[in-house]
């Protein structure tokens, strides 16, 4: 009988290790640069959105196991709908009120409607797909508690609508929110959806000169200079 080559000794605990380590650069790679894309004047600003685009899909390209395993499926979508709902009543009561405080701003029809939130309701699928799929998937292999994980992975979201007030505490609560619900029902399909809508509610709702149309970093703190040097060139009636 012929001698077989004996297959090579694998470390599960080395393997692991390894294994902890991509996942802490991926991160790392992933959340500096979605930094340094918010807090980087233009021109060089778009260069780095490509950079980051193209670092985050080979890294979930290199690491895709399934839609399924992220969530893009059809299974729990109906138990968690409510949170559409929720989501919906929430936007309700936030555009009566600015309706009633005169704040609220809607566009004049359903294309303009769409032309001014379309692209928004994407980015803001895109957000939720890279909190749930990215950045908590990788933590959860990181960190054994899930309670800390949560807040680990909200944290991050937040950090990244800093120096915004309204939009870092906002995403502080949505962040938790959304996070506890992934890890409950698994479905990230509801989760974009609440999150387009309650995105768009705080657009129409929130006058500008409030929460700088909802800009963060760099574009937060232009705003404030444009709208300052506005006020100050503008003449005294």
């Amino acid at each position: 009988m012929a001698q077989t080559q004996a297959e090579p000794h694998v470390n599960p605990r080395s393997f692991a290790a390894r294994s902890k380590l991509r996942d802490l650069i991926e991160i790392a790679i992933a959340y500096g640069l979605i930094l340094t894309v918010i807090w980087t004047p233009r021109p060089w600003q778009q260069l780095f959105w490509w950079v980051a685009l193209v670092a985050v899909l080979t890294m979930v390209g290199l690491s895709f196991e399934s839609l399924s395993a992220m969530g893009l499926h059809a299974a729990n979508f109906y138990r968690s709908l409510w949170v559409v709902g929720l989501a919906l009543g929430l936007s309700g009561v936030a555009i009566l009120f600015a309706a009633g405080m005169h704040t609220l701003r809607v566009p004049d029809s359903p294309i303009l409607f769409v032309q001014s939130f379309g692209g928004y309701a994407i980015w803001a699928c895109v957000q939720q797909f890279l909190l749930q799929c990215f950045f908590l998937s990788r933590l959860l292999r990181l960190i054994p508690d899930q309670r800390n994980v949560v807040w680990v992975a909200a944290a991050l979201f937040a950090i990244a609508h800093l120096p915004n007030p309204l939009l870092t505490v906002g995403t502080v609560l949505w962040g938790v929110t959304a996070c506890l619900l992934y890890l409950l029902y698994r479905n990230l399909y509801p989760l974009m959806i609440a999150h387009a809508i309650l995105g768009i509610a705080v657009a129409i709702t929130v006058p500008g000169p409030v929460d700088h149309n909802m800009r963060v970093g760099l574009g937060y703190l232009n705003y404030s200079r444009h709208m300052q040097a506005h006020n100050f060139h503008r003449p005294s009636l």
